[in-house]
């Protein structure tokens, strides 16, 4: 029983203490930068085995209606970077929206969403998924990049690219890009590390590969500072408890970002 006592006191203090450093936190200035979100499904029906990676169009669209009351514009990886070279001005609270893996339903049903609000949004393709049940065609594919989605690379494979060899790894992140430029798609610049798994090797060798940047999964805020190839994103499950919870994640962006953890 004294245990007992004990561990609900130590568990009572921790709460304590997490809620006075969040307040501690959240009463100092802001830090600088944007937030990239992740996404990999937006559809209606929820699948069996991948429950957790869906955001249903009503939650989602919420999630939009919040972005837009706290002033976000969306944009593009393109605007930044090239606002990061001074050839073009970024809005004064910008968001970029990204979809992991390519299923068919970010055609069918995100698609949708995304133009009847004028957003923009961009989905990291798995090359060697094209086509395949569930994803998308090759002629979605097209149609999508032409009316304005911004089209990177997933690898071909969706291997964690740290568990291979850099040779085997360069292979990945080649095919990839080749196979959806030589199919017609447009120049195939950015890549979302499989699994937010990421080395220094990767990062020399999708340079010389031609690649201009690359997301991870560590939260947090970009800045013209961050290192293009290390863009902090912030995951956006299922939601299990609506709205608060994404706005919870998007604290966590902050947090993380003025804690210095994981920031590039």
């Amino acid at each position: 029983m004294r245990f007992i006592k004990i561990a609900l006191l130590v568990v009572v203090l921790g709460a304590i203490l997490l809620f006075a450093g969040i307040q501690y936190l959240l009463s100092q200035p802001a830090p600088e930068g944007f937030p990239i979100l992740e996404y990999h499904m937006v559809q209606e029906a929820n699948p069996d085995k991948a429950y957790e990676y869906n955001v249903p169009p009503a939650e989602f669209e919420a999630q939009l209606d919040y972005l837009e009351q706290q002033g976000y514009t969306t944009i593009s990886i393109r605007d930044y970077l090239r606002a990061k070279k001074g050839l073009q001005q970024l809005p004064d609270k910008p968001v970029i929206l990204t979809f992991d893996d390519g299923y068919e339903t970010n055609y069918t049903e995100l698609l949708p969403i995304l133009e009847k609000r004028g957003l923009k949004a961009t989905i990291f393709m798995v090359g060697n998924d094209i086509g395949k049940e569930n994803y998308m065609s090759w002629d979605q594919l097209k149609d999508i990049q032409h009316r304005g989605v911004e089209i990177g690379s997933h690898t071909a494979n969706h291997l964690p690219l740290t568990s291979m060899s850099l040779a085997e790894a360069r292979d990945e992140v080649k095919l990839s890009k080749l196979l959806m430029e030589w199919n017609g798609m447009d120049t195939i610049y950015t890549l979302s590390y499989p699994n937010g798994k990421y080395d220094k090797e990767l990062l020399d060798m999708l340079k010389e590969e031609e690649y201009l940047a690359a997301v991870t999964g560590d939260a947090g805020l970009n800045t013209f500072e961050t290192n293009p190839y290390l863009l902090q994103r912030i995951n956006i499950p299922h939601p299990l408890f609506g709205l608060t919870e994404f706005k919870w994640r998007l604290l966590k962006g902050r947090i993380m970002t003025q804690l210095g953890i994981n920031q590039h």
